[in-house]
């Protein structure tokens, strides 16, 4: 997994509360198990019309955000089911950083577990930084996970928490298979130990 240290970069507003995961990436969508290929889908119902054409007032289809890196959205970001393919569409989309009050809890955890950052910040907060998203390319927003803070192109600066195991993950890119071939010495180890304990095992 990419190692999340520092970000500056185009962020995208998004100011609506209750995106769910179904508006993230729709059902239609799941029958991958591949992490690749979803950012083309991703807010597709939001993004295309029926025909399949990109509908052009979509924040993601304006030419000053095609490129963006963080999503700066509202309340109660990422609830309904708890499909992993969400946070796969963000990431394969070039967002690296979710910026919302709050979020559902599964989709917070798989976050962090696909290298995205989301963080939580206060109503008002997140509200100066929809104003500084709305200035497109003009303005860059930058995210300092080691000193958990979120900085305006005007100098404003909001701190942040995360935990500090899930922060630990980010800054060393290590998902779940990454932590588990950290102790691979001690499980080859274990398993040697075994083998000569239980050689009819």
């Amino acid at each position: 997994m990419e190692k999340f240290t520092k970000l500056s970069g185009i962020a995208a507003p998004l100011p609506l509360i209750n995106i769910d995961t179904d508006m993230i990436i729709p059902k239609q969508f799941l029958k991958t198990i591949k992490r690749s290929g979803l950012g083309v889908n991703l807010f597709d119902e939001m993004r295309y019309d029926d025909a399949g054409n990109e509908i052009p007032d979509f924040v993601l289809n304006k030419p000053q955000y095609r490129d963006a890196q963080i999503l700066v959205a509202g309340d109660n970001f990422g609830c309904g089911s708890s499909r992993e393919h969400a946070p796969w569409a963000i990431k394969d989309f070039g967002i690296r950083c979710v910026i919302a009050p709050s979020y559902a809890d599964i989709f917070y955890n798989n976050c962090f577990k696909n290298g995205i950052l989301p963080i939580a910040l206060p109503q008002e907060q997140v509200d100066v930084l929809m104003k500084e998203a709305e200035k497109g390319a003009n303005a860059r927003i930058e995210v300092d996970l080691e000193a958990q803070t979120v900085s305006t192109s005007e100098g404003q600066v909001f701190s942040f928490e995360v935990d500090a195991f899930k922060k630990h993950c980010l800054l060393e890119g290590l998902d779940d298979i990454g932590l588990t071939l950290e102790k691979a010495a001690a499980i080859e180890s274990f398993e040697a130990q075994a083998a000569q304990a239980r050689p009819w095992v």
